[in-house]
């Protein structure tokens, strides 16, 4: 029994792994389930034994394979007085767990698909309460101005989120001790 369940678990794995690469080359849309299971290397029944739906497939994907880690009360890479550093540290221990391609599957299916859109949403509003609260603790004369705060906070999340969208439709690469420097200057 352990056996069968090794080899089931193994098929529902590539079965994932086959579609993370088609969705985030293609596109949900232009993915088949039948295309699915021949670059997972099982039969297309056992892909609707998994998945009873193809959205089900997608759903999985964004479920198991995107979260950020619940910060701790104080931010390990916070230090007072250090903004900047703060920040590229924060990128540097990037709580977010996506893959590029998961990441790319984010952007481009967030537009048509509720489950992918309310994913994307949580993951930034998790960034930005950890670069929010990494950047009290850093400033922590900065507590009166919530809207710079904010909107610094935002701006870091965003990118941190996006960067792997931006290198791979652009080929550019964001220094984050660039963007950290950068959006820190306005305090």
């Amino acid at each position: 029994m352990g056996v069968r369940r090794t080899g089931a678990a193994d098929s529902r794995t590539r079965i994932l792994d086959a579609a993370e690469a088609l969705f985030a080359d293609r596109g949900y849309e232009a993915s088949s389930t039948a295309r699915i299971a021949g670059r997972a290397q099982v039969p297309k029944g056992l892909v609707f034994h998994y998945f009873p739906q193809k959205i089900d497939v997608l759903v999985a994907l964004v479920d198991e394979r995107t979260f950020v880690e619940d910060p701790p009360d104080e931010p390990a890479e916070a230090v007072p007085g250090d903004p900047a550093g703060t920040l590229s540290r924060l990128a540097g221990r990037l709580p977010l767990r996506a893959s590029p391609a998961m990441r790319r599957i984010l952007f481009r299916e967030a537009d048509t698909h509720r489950s992918v859109r309310d994913r994307l949403g949580h993951l930034n509003r998790a960034l930005f309460l950890r670069a929010r609260r990494a950047l009290e603790i850093a400033l922590p004369g900065a507590r009166g101005d919530q809207a710079r705060l904010e909107a610094a906070a935002a701006t870091f999340a965003a990118v941190l989120i996006y960067q792997e969208n931006l290198a791979g439709l652009t080929g550019q690469h964001l220094d984050p001790d660039a963007v950290a420097d950068l959006i820190t200057r306005a305090f």
